[in-house]
């Protein structure tokens, strides 16, 4: 069951006849004390999945689809479901930044071997210390006030669509026959299937082919871990995540289909899946724009995926704020400090940064350690997003904000579920057969490992003492309730 403050809590104390609409129903609704400033627009939240968005509007918090728990499961069940669901996102958000960290290094050194004409090849112990540096580098925009990571990230998303629409005209217009790399036929990119993976039949080839597409549209909810940053969240909030998936669903099937087209025969002896710096893409920039194309369309992508990692740790801080707040992680106290002149959860902050360089010196052992990171990070985060979608079907206690499914809304979240769990199977089966050391999809380790540590401080700490998200604030406006459309419990 959900907790009430003290009486004398300092949250219950507020300035209302101060606070902006969006604040005031973030305390009634919520019972949350407001401390962030809201300088988020449209443009700077569509960088971060329809299920989701409807939780988020309903109920627009930094703590993101795990408070939502609190008000669509039964009370006796909300402590335990809102642990198991919280820690799943964290983990998986922590997962989901080195990962990201570690492909942003890997981008920008492929961008110095372009340029040393590949006599330079990093090792892993190049690309562990590029990443650490990357992460240090996220860590110390991520300790910037909200409005400057507003601004970044409102521009970045132009550089984003103008990147991707110059790289599409490009590949298309230089991959000629006169230039030593002619297209693919249509029959070949929409019919072939080439298998390297040892599994028969073929099709589980093509199933595999989703790892890297979930693993891309992962973190739907990033953007309501800011939804205490954002004016009107509760339409800007499910606005940006739904328009941004739908984005990211055309976009990336498009130019998906625009790399096949110009990406040569993968069969032969210069595939690029052969590539000395063993970065696919980059390859197929080098071989159809050259050399100076190449290192111009690979830094692109470095700059592409590092603004990814700044909004991505952004989402990160905002969580472990959230679950110390409702004091679901160890030490609470220290991570929801904020930084009075930035207005950012700046322990927060380097928390993340060294657990996400802690994760990444995994990878300092072998790729294959490091690759089972990434694959659990998909699964940990998208089965958070399911528990809580899985209990407004199941439970009815769901009460819709501003921005809803309608008709459509069971339909759509039983499709999440059932399609999740399919993921999942995929997601934790090794790739190549037969199955070594060497190749093992570690990711089932990783999960187990999560769960078993999450279930072990649940019983030693939480189960004892945790009893929920905590709600403590008592609103003296009575028409504050009604832009959100979630009760006070």
């Amino acid at each position: 069951m959900t907790t009430e403050r003290p009486p004398n809590d300092p949250v219950r104390t507020l300035d209302w006849a101060r606070m902006s609409q969006a604040d005031r129903a973030l305390a009634a609704n919520c019972g949350y004390k407001p401390v962030f400033r809201r300088e988020f627009g449209y443009l700077s939240t569509f960088s971060f999945a329809l299920s989701v968005s409807e939780l988020v509007s309903a109920y627009p918090t930094c703590g993101g689809i795990y408070f939502t728990v609190s008000k669509i499961a039964p009370k006796k069940y909300v402590p335990f479901i809102s642990w198991i669901t919280g820690w799943l996102n964290l983990l998986g958000q922590l997962a989901g930044v080195a990962a990201s960290e570690w492909g942003a290094a890997l981008f920008l050194l492929a961008v110095v071997s372009i340029s040393s004409d590949f006599t330079y090849l990093p090792s892993v112990g190049h690309t562990g210390g590029v990443m650490a540096g990357l992460t240090i580098l996220t860590g110390l925009v991520n300790s910037l006030s909200t409005y400057w990571m507003a601004k970044i990230t409102k521009y970045y998303v132009i550089f984003h669509v103008l990147v991707l629409i110059t790289c599409v005209i490009a590949l298309l217009v230089m991959a000629q026959p006169e230039n030593g790399s002619p297209k693919n036929t249509a029959a070949y990119v929409f019919t072939d299937v080439s298998s390297r993976s040892g599994w028969s039949p073929r099709g589980w080839s093509f199933l595999f082919g989703f790892l890297s597409v979930s693993w891309a549209m992962t973190d739907y909810d990033a953007t309501a871990h800011i939804a205490e940053e954002i004016k009107n969240p509760e339409i800007k909030a499910p606005w940006a995540i739904s328009m941004a998936m739908l984005f990211t669903y055309v976009a990336g099937w498009l130019f998906t289909i625009v790399l096949c087209f110009v990406m040569g025969d993968i069969t032969g002896k210069e595939s690029i899946l052969d590539s000395p710096i063993e970065q696919p893409v980059s390859q197929i920039f080098y071989n159809v724009l050259g050399k100076p194309g190449g290192i111009a369309f690979t830094a692109c992508a470095f700059i592409i995926l590092k603004f990814g990692t700044f909004t991505a740790m952004q989402s990160l801080t905002r969580t472990i704020f959230a679950f110390s707040r409702d004091e679901l992680l160890p030490l609470s106290c220290i991570w929801t400090k904020i930084m009075p002149q930035t207005g950012t959860p700046i322990l927060a902050v380097w928390a993340s940064v060294l657990c996400c360089i802690g994760i990444d010196l995994i990878g300092l052992s072998s790729y294959t350690a490091i690759a089972g990171v990434f694959n659990v990070c998909t699964i940990a985060l998208d089965w958070s997003y399911c528990i809580p979608i899985f209990c407004k079907v199941v439970f009815g206690q769901f009460t819709p904000g501003p921005w809803h499914l309608g008709k459509y809304s069971l339909f759509v979240n039983a499709y999440a579920c059932l399609w999740t769990l399919f993921l999942s199977v995929i997601f934790i089966m090794p790739t190549i057969r037969p199955v070594t050391s060497e190749n093992m999809n570690y990711a089932i380790a990783y999960l187990a490992a999560i769960l078993f540590f999450s279930m072990l401080y649940w019983v030693f700490r939480g189960k004892k003492h945790y009893t929920g998200p905590l709600i403590g604030i008592n609103c003296p406006d009575p028409d504050v309730e009604i832009s959100t459309g979630a009760g006070l419990a």
